[in-house]
């Protein structure tokens, strides 16, 4: 194996730039894996690292797809289970050691606290946003504990996705839509992009899953309950999930209303019981928050920097639950992207390739970054390496 690799790094701290390098390959330390990377997604966290974001220097990225090939330890059967297996990751690197990570009160059981010894460690690192090499390089090193083994037959433009949706089944692993009552929860996605999609995936399908479990005449008036609604600005893509995610699909203009104190048309207005918001933005998070009903759960899926506007009061005169929710379960999103056409049950394929805008290699990764950049982009990916 040669010495150095090529790699899309991120020079200094604050820096609004990257430049494709040659630098070390990196040496796994103890229970790690070195892993060559096959393809890296861009996602827009790394646009906004590029902007100072984090204040991250080193390889930017962390969606990705690769193969094992050093596993630094003295367990032969755990090097023999990984090496040559082509693998995603959980992106947090925890200490090991600390009471997070260690479930040392229980955390990881107890309602509202689902998984946190995964994400939460509080001396963590985080792969290509928090003081921990990322994806776009030829190679990088995680925690044997933190793969996750890619199905056969799954394709690496397929498994790339799997961090992105993880992050849209972190809404299901956290228990935040309900369907154990005797009325199902009413949901509403707010945003389109990436991010919204992903979660339409998910949550269009745990919505015809559950159905299937309860019965679909679940309501009392024997009508079916309501598939989640999406409210978006852009037809073509909300076309990718209306038919195959199940999912309702309205332009965000027919729920709002200037005129209305809130701004949200009166047939929309505190009508669902949890809605996600997944624009980023303060206006968006302000038309989440007047679609839930009071009590109701409002759940924050990107950062939005509110500024010194916001206003708080719809949230406590409403006595709103807000909720963020970040990394999920990878295993469950390769279970939902291996779903194809010899799937049964009421689950349809994915096909998440339909996403994909262009690809480039590693060597053009600034031209990755440029494209992924632009509105009307949906997703970039970069091949770092050939087999």
């Amino acid at each position: 194996m040669a010495c150095d690799m090529l790699a899309y790094l991120i020079p200094n701290a604050g820096d609004t730039h990257g430049e494709v390098r040659h630098i070390p390959i990196p040496k796994p330390s103890p229970n790690f894996a070195l892993i060559k990377v096959l393809r890296a997604g861009v996602c827009n966290t790394d646009l906004e690292i590029l902007q100072g974001y984090m204040g991250f220097h080193g390889v930017l990225g962390h969606e990705f797809v690769g193969r094992v090939v050093e596993v630094n330890s003295d367990d032969a059967g755990l090097r023999s289970k990984w090496i040559d297996q082509r693998v995603c990751g959980d992106i947090n690197v925890g200490c090991a050691d600390c009471f997070v990570c260690l479930n040392a009160r229980g955390l990881d059981d107890r309602s509202g606290c689902c998984q946190m010894s995964r994400n939460h460690c509080p001396l963590r690192t985080v792969l290509g946003i928090l003081n921990h090499n990322g994806t776009m390089a030829e190679y990088l090193t995680l925690p044997i504990s933190n793969l996750h083994r890619v199905p056969d037959g799954m394709s690496d433009e397929v498994a790339v996705f799997s961090e992105p949706l993880a992050a849209a089944c972190r809404i299901v692993e956290q228990g935040l839509v309900r369907y154990d009552g005797p009325h199902p929860d009413r949901v509403a996605i707010v945003g389109d992009g990436k991010l919204g999609l992903m979660i339409a995936e998910v949550l269009g399908r745990e919505h015809a899953s559950r159905l299937v479990e309860i019965g679909s005449t679940a309501d009392p008036d024997g009508t079916s309950p309501a598939p989640p609604i999406m409210f978006g600005k852009h037809p073509h893509k909300m076309d990718l999930v209306r038919e195959s995610a199940g999912v309702d699909c309205r332009p965000v203009t027919d729920c709002k209303d200037e005129k209305a104190f809130n701004g949200v048309a009166a047939e929309y207005a505190g009508k669902f019981d949890v809605v996600v918001d997944a624009t980023g933005s303060p206006a968006g998070l302000s038309l989440a928050a007047g679609l839930c009903r009071p009590m109701g759960t409002l759940v924050l899926k990107s950062t939005c920097a509110a500024g010194e506007q916001f206003n708080a009061a719809p949230f406590v005169i409403d006595e709103l639950k807000v909720i963020g929710s970040r990394c999920g379960p990878i295993d469950k999103a390769l279970e939902l992207l291996a779903l194809d056409d010899s799937s049964t049950g009421p689950l349809k394929p994915l096909g998440v390739s339909k996403y994909i805008t262009k690809t480039f290699p590693l060597s053009e990764a600034a031209d990755a970054i440029k494209c992924a950049a632009e509105r009307t982009t949906m997703k970039v990916q970069i091949i770092c390496s050939e087999e």
